[in-house]
């Protein structure tokens, strides 16, 4: 679920190389310690503008690290406010993706892309635990794979973010997340909110309207991660590799198959997980594979019949972290989540670390080669997903999900060039939420409303 910061980081390195956790009760703030107010609900305090946007409000909101109690501690957690309580739709919950992004740094773009909803709503974001200010910082992790999902870390690098965290790496589920949302809802005084989400804040939205439906009014889910979780492997955003490469190549009358080139070239060169890498961020910062500084096709084309160079450059651009920042996105929050999250050929993240990679193996062997082309089966089990939770300690999974569909009205946006959340996770939520509106938006990759043109179907949906 590559996200919102990738897409400036990579821009600039590129064009450098070329050239069981529930709501906490009533009462729970005075249980834990924290800020509360005569009742014990949760409180925000710390009141004051927000950096460079004087009519923002920041201020804290205090969480229990360990919602049983078990492992002593609290988090710190920015939020930001923008607009009257008394807006006339109500407030508006945005959450970025992930895991691993900040939500306070982005008002500022969400106010310039959903300015007729904001008219109309109060826009509240969060950093949620883990990230911006109290962000989640594994050096050795964060300096090779930055906010990439699919860049491959080193298992030293993994066992050292794990080792930095110890026991608390058990705190950053979803479920965790969803606890302190629902703290900021009872801190705001809320009987119910809107949320839009995107890429994986579409899962943290999803899995928040799951626990409390009553609690959401609507829900925008752009570049959608499926209910139940991302496939790990990729399958799907592999073979859609191929539509979106063929697709440009008709555009730009390219003459020749790209898809063809690029299976081609993986096969001779083992770089499937470079390339994919390449694409899966091209579906942010240049979906339609047109940019003139890139040359995406022209590189792969020129490859397959030889010349290596300008497709190297773009790989390895492509994969630089950039010197991204834990604050501007943790990778070390990622790892924790995701591990934790997921569900992997080798179970859940209880599973022992012993027999994953037989797990892993088994489960790439069983993929349909025709399910992953242009690229090759062990890109799926060589990409950065699995390579990260490979060995990830035990620790204590995403708890079980209230079944059953979500009750409200939902919109589902996808880009038809997403490669990061390919729209068939769209689709097969939209085929079991009896309200959902999706709507494809043609030319655009991930992330539509803050990049494409889904802002302007998330502000019809918003202001119906």
């Amino acid at each position: 679920m590559t996200l919102l910061t990738r897409a400036g980081v990579a821009l600039a390195t590129v064009l450098t190389a070329v050239a069981c956790a529930g709501a906490a009760p009533a009462g729970a703030a005075r249980t834990f310690g924290l800020p509360g107010d005569a009742a014990g609900a949760p409180v925000l305090t710390g009141h004051r503008p927000c950096p460079g946007q004087p009519d923002v409000t920041c201020a804290d909101l205090t969480v229990p690290l360990d919602r049983t109690g078990k492992q002593p501690g609290t988090l710190t957690l920015r939020t930001a406010v923008y607009g009257p309580a008394d807006a006339p739709r109500g407030t508006l919950l945005f959450l970025t993706g992930g895991p691993g992004q900040p939500g306070v740094p982005y008002v500022a773009r969400m106010r310039e892309r959903l300015p007729e909803a904001l008219a109309e709503y109060r826009l509240v974001m969060i950093d949620q635990r883990g990230t911006g200010t109290g962000a989640i910082d594994c050096p050795d992790l964060q300096k090779q794979v930055g906010g990439s999902d699919t860049v491959a870390p080193t298992p030293d690098a993994v066992r050292a973010c794990a080792g930095l965290l110890g026991e608390k790496r058990n705190f950053y589920t979803t479920a965790d997340t969803v606890a302190d949302l629902e703290d900021l809802r009872r801190a705001l005084h809320l009987p119910s909110w809107t949320l839009d989400g995107v890429s994986y804040g579409t899962f943290t939205a999803g899995q928040y309207a799951l626990r409390h439906p009553g609690r959401v009014r609507r829900l925008v889910l752009d570049s959608v991660v499926p209910l139940d979780g991302a496939g790990v492997l990729y399958e799907d955003a592999m073979r859609h590799s191929a539509w979106v490469l063929r697709t440009a190549c008709r555009e730009q009358s390219c003459g020749f198959d790209p898809a063809k080139d690029l299976a081609a070239v993986v096969r001779r060169d083992g770089n499937g997980v470079g390339v994919f890498n390449l694409l899966v961020i091209a579906s942010i910062v240049d979906p339609k594979l047109d940019d003139p500084r890139f040359r995406i096709l022209d590189a792969l084309h020129a490859s397959a019949g030889g010349d290596r160079t300008p497709l190297d450059r773009l790989v390895a651009g492509f994969a630089d972290p950039g010197g991204e920042p834990a604050e501007d996105f943790s990778s070390g929050l990622h790892a924790a989540t995701l591990c934790a999250d997921s569900a992997w050929p080798w179970g859940d993240s209880a599973a022992p670390v012993e027999g994953r990679e037989k797990a892993l193996a088994r489960a790439v062997r069983a993929i349909r080669p025709a399910d992953v082309w242009p690229f090759e089966r062990r890109t799926a089990g060589e990409q950065g997903i699995p390579r990260t939770c490979l060995p990830w300690p035990s620790s204590r999974p995403l708890p079980a999900t209230p079944d059953g569909p979500l009750p409200m009205p939902v919109l589902l946006l996808a880009g038809d060039r997403d490669l990061s959340t390919p729209m068939t996770w769209a689709r097969q939520v939209a085929a079991r939420t009896p309200r959902a509106e999706l709507v494809v938006v043609p030319g655009s990759g991930h992330s539509t409303q803050s990049r494409g043109d889904g802002a302007r179907a998330a502000q019809d949906f918003l202001l119906r």
